[in-house]
């Protein structure tokens, strides 16, 4: 089996402004990152300029692997398109690989031949912006209930359709993939993984959100570790990016601790 290649999600430390951040991976021995474009106060809503987050992570050594997300991909208008350029013209610019493509995830859309069409309509239109720019789509289907895109089926078929799989690529969250219970990996076509354990006893999996999401432990409900094993076997070698959203791992005093922790058992495991 290849060696494990750890990525670290902003979200793991949402605190830290992207200096921090990106000093925080590189103290993990980590050298490939995702930034987010939802945090409060720090790079992108902070205006930050792309060219700053270049030069910091030259700086630091360490590679943009994506920026997350474009949210509600699939419900196309000139807002989204305008709002697609935006992202995807900042991503170019700061030096990441990819963009994170987040379905709406409202409860609306979800109708058979809608979602689809929905689908088809938004990758057909982001295809060119960006293969125009060299920066790949990541598809993330979510596996909550209400979501509009909970199948990667559905979405590798859709990429397929626009003929689009040098472009576009599915994200394996193993959050999203155990509520989703859909047992297809989709291996060859998976640009990244998002791996988060939950631990609450209690939560049934319906009831599963991001708050419940931890650093994965000995404790995980998920399968992170078979969910990893079965990726790697089916040919998977690329990034598994740590993106966990509880407040319990937010507020943790040494974040490099924990994710260490965190590394150390799964590599154990695998």
């Amino acid at each position: 089996m290849p060696p494990l290649d750890f990525a670290l999600n902003h979200m793991t430390a949402p605190a830290l402004n992207l200096d921090a951040f990106f000093a925080l991976a590189v103290s993990l021995g980590i050298t490939k990152v995702e930034i987010r474009n939802d945090l409060d106060g720090n790079a992108i809503l902070d205006g930050t300029t792309p060219a700053e987050v270049k030069a910091l992570a030259a700086r630091h050594g360490v590679t943009i692997i994506s920026i997350n997300a474009l949210q509600r991909f699939n419900e196309w208008t000139p807002a989204r398109a305008a709002e697609a350029k935006e992202l995807i013209d900042y991503a170019a610019a700061a030096g990441a690989r990819a963009l994170v493509l987040v379905p709406k995830n409202d409860g609306t859309g979800q109708a058979d031949g809608e979602r689809q069409a929905n689908l088809a309509e938004a990758l057909a239109a982001l295809k060119p912006m960006l293969t125009a720019a060299g920066i790949i789509g990541l598809v993330e289907p979510l596996g909550f209930e209400i979501c509009s895109l909970r199948s990667k089926r559905e979405a590798a078929e859709a990429i397929e359709a626009v003929d689009g799989e040098q472009t576009f690529r599915l994200v394996h969250d193993t959050f999203h993939h155990h509520l989703a219970g859909e047992p297809d990996l989709f291996a060859a076509l998976t640009g990244l993984v998002h791996i988060s354990g939950v631990e609450d006893a209690d939560v049934t999996v319906p009831a599963m959100r991001d708050g419940h999401r931890v650093l994965v432990g000995p404790q995980d409900r998920l399968g992170n570790i078979s969910q990893i094993k079965a990726l790697a076997t089916a040919g998977y070698a690329g990034p598994l990016s740590f993106e966990p959203f509880s407040p319990s791992v937010h507020d943790v005093i040494d974040p490099r601790a924990a994710v260490a922790q965190s590394v150390a058992f799964i590599r154990e495991n695998i």
